[in-house]
């Protein structure tokens, strides 16, 4: 019996150090897992996720530590979770309410389906919206609430070997027609024209994403979204995928592409040897140019995705998405603490030492990047009229996924342009009506 009363005694022990160190905000407990001593017994914590590693962590550190400076009477826990782990062990906290304060989203459908199951704080009487690129701040807002803060800012854009392209007499395409040209004209000298990593289907989503916007302009995505008289198997959108069909029958990418994994850099490395000219990528790729071939970066420029005759879209309407977007757990008992901690992360200083220490782009206006590279992507986005973010961090996820599933079907003309629209429309009924 005593034996049994002892089990019980080690698990109910065991059971109170778990409530102690998981959900927002509760006031630390002295406990050995926590790395507190009881000396700092009554203060209160802040837990703290996001997805970052390198330079980017440690601006958020340094944020931080200005938050705790300002209050002596809280700590700030920090966790970092890998990039694939993120998503599912943040939805596991969602949904027993024991999500972290203050979290990393990417506003869109993502975080709107946080919001609408009553899971997000709303953060809108905290947020100075003048701060904020208005574009950006638009990803996190929702029934004219605010539900998080961009920090982070990205775009897509077509990058090339210039040397290349110096070599056999090209320049930059700002049509269709004149980036076909281009294609044809390596392939007729033995270079790959796009290299693509389509294994995770993202990549190849951009294509889907930019065509459809060229063609019909940033209404065509909005009305299917908002259920407002076009739909996903809209003709533009079976044009969008002919398109991609056209570009994959000119043999325009390299063998494979869609068991190439975009992570591990295959196709980056294409770029690097100068097998390959050109890439459809996030600006993401000059950073890991200057991590991976820093000698490289002399041979790197980028142009807008090309035009379309008598398409309805123009280079002002850019391809981008937003992240690490802070927002504030519904479940956080310190919530104003957590919504000045999300300030403070997306702050003017925060965000300069992000712009300028990790070639990034920034939601917060008048930061400029002292990075003439970056500064290039800056002035960009200072001149566009509209920013598509990506559908799959627009849409709900299961229409989000089929998005991407599809889309590398027409890539891999495993199905027809006609046959991905009418599966997206009919799944949009589903779940947007």
């Amino acid at each position: 019996m005593k034996k049994l009363l002892s089990v019980f005694t080690i698990i109910a022990l065991l059971l109170l150090a778990a409530c102690g160190l998981n959900g927002g905000g509760s006031t630390e407990q002295a406990t050995s897992d926590s790395g507190k001593s009881e000396s700092n017994g009554g203060k209160k914590t802040l837990e703290f996720w996001h997805i970052d590693t390198g330079e980017k962590e440690a601006v958020y550190e340094e944020a931080v530590a200005r938050f705790e400076e300002k209050h002596p009477d809280v700590d700030v826990k920090i966790l970092q979770i890998p990039n694939d782990a993120y998503k599912q062990k943040l939805s596991v906290a969602m949904s027993g309410n024991d999500a972290p304060d203050v979290f990393h989203s990417w506003g869109g459908g993502w975080l709107k389906n946080f919001v609408d199951q009553g899971k997000v704080y709303d953060i809108t009487e905290t947020t100075d919206k003048s701060h904020f690129n208005e574009l950006a701040l638009n990803n996190a807002i929702f029934d004219d609430k605010v539900y998080g803060l961009p920090l982070g800012l990205s775009m897509d854009v077509v990058f090339y070997n210039k040397e290349l392209f110096d070599k056999y007499g090209l320049t930059a395409p700002k049509t269709y027609d004149e980036w076909l040209n281009v294609i044809d004209t390596l392939k007729e000298n033995n270079i790959i024209p796009i290299a693509l990593a389509n294994q995770t289907k993202w990549p190849g989503a951009y294509y889907l994403m930019n065509f459809a916007s060229r063609i019909a302009g940033p209404d065509l995505f909005e009305s299917a979204f908002n259920r407002e008289g076009r739909g996903f198997d809209d003709p533009e959108y079976v044009q969008a995928g002919e398109y991609i069909q056209d570009l994959v029958e000119r043999d325009a990418f390299n063998p494979g592409f869609n068991g190439v994994p975009y992570d591990e850099g295959q196709g980056r490395q294409l770029m690097y040897t100068g097998q390959a000219a050109m890439m459809d990528m996030t600006i993401s790729f000059l950073n890991n140019v200057r991590e991976e071939a820093p000698e490289f970066e002399e041979k790197l420029d980028f142009f807008l995705f090309p035009t379309l005759s008598d398409g309805k879209g123009d280079q002002t309407h850019v391809g981008a998405n937003t992240g690490p977007v802070w927002s504030v757990a519904q479940n956080s008992k310190n919530p104003d603490l957590a919504a000045e901690l999300a300030n403070e992360l997306a702050s003017t200083e925060t965000a300069q030492n992000y712009t300028d220490r990790t070639g990034s782009l920034v939601g917060i206006k008048d930061v400029v990047p002292a990075d003439e590279f970056t500064k290039r992507f800056y002035e960009v986005i200072e001149q566009a009229t509209h920013l598509q973010m990506p559908y799959d961090q627009t849409l709900p996820p299961e229409l989000a996924e089929l998005h991407k599933d599809t889309t590398q079907a027409v890539f891999g003309l495993d199905m027809t342009p006609e046959e991905a629209a009418k599966k997206m429309e009919e799944k949009a009924k589903e779940v947007l009506e």
